[in-house]
């Protein structure tokens, strides 16, 4: 049963890149918008390439944590964890604005 189940996420894995949505942004003036690379980066990670992931879009790991860490925060926890979340937002939206400064003004390819 593992096996099956293990081969069944590897191959939808292998066969993702087909269900990825196009970059509406990216399609209407040919520049990447500050979320390209993510769904990239998040199939890396789930196949456990950690460096890939890193590479294709370095702010997926705190988007992932800022998302699970708020809505716990919200929903679990009943307790008041504004200045918790805030934190994150502000640190994970200054990663994804430095990350998008770098890939527009420094020369790399694709």
């Amino acid at each position: 049963m593992e096996t099956y189940l293990l081969s069944a996420w590897s191959s939808f894995l292998d066969q993702a890149d087909s269900f990825f949505l196009p970059c509406p942004f990216k399609a209407l003036t040919g520049i990447d918008c500050p979320g390209c690379g993510f769904q990239r980066s998040f199939f890396a990670l789930l196949k456990g390439d950690l460096q890939e992931s890193f590479h294709l879009y370095p702010p997926t790991i705190p988007l992932l944590i800022t998302f699970v860490v708020a809505l716990s925060a919200r929903y679990l926890t009943g307790r008041n964890n504004d200045k918790l979340v805030k934190t994150l937002y502000l640190i994970t939206g200054t990663i994804i604005i430095g990350s998008y400064l770098f890939k527009i003004f420094v020369p790399h390819q694709h």
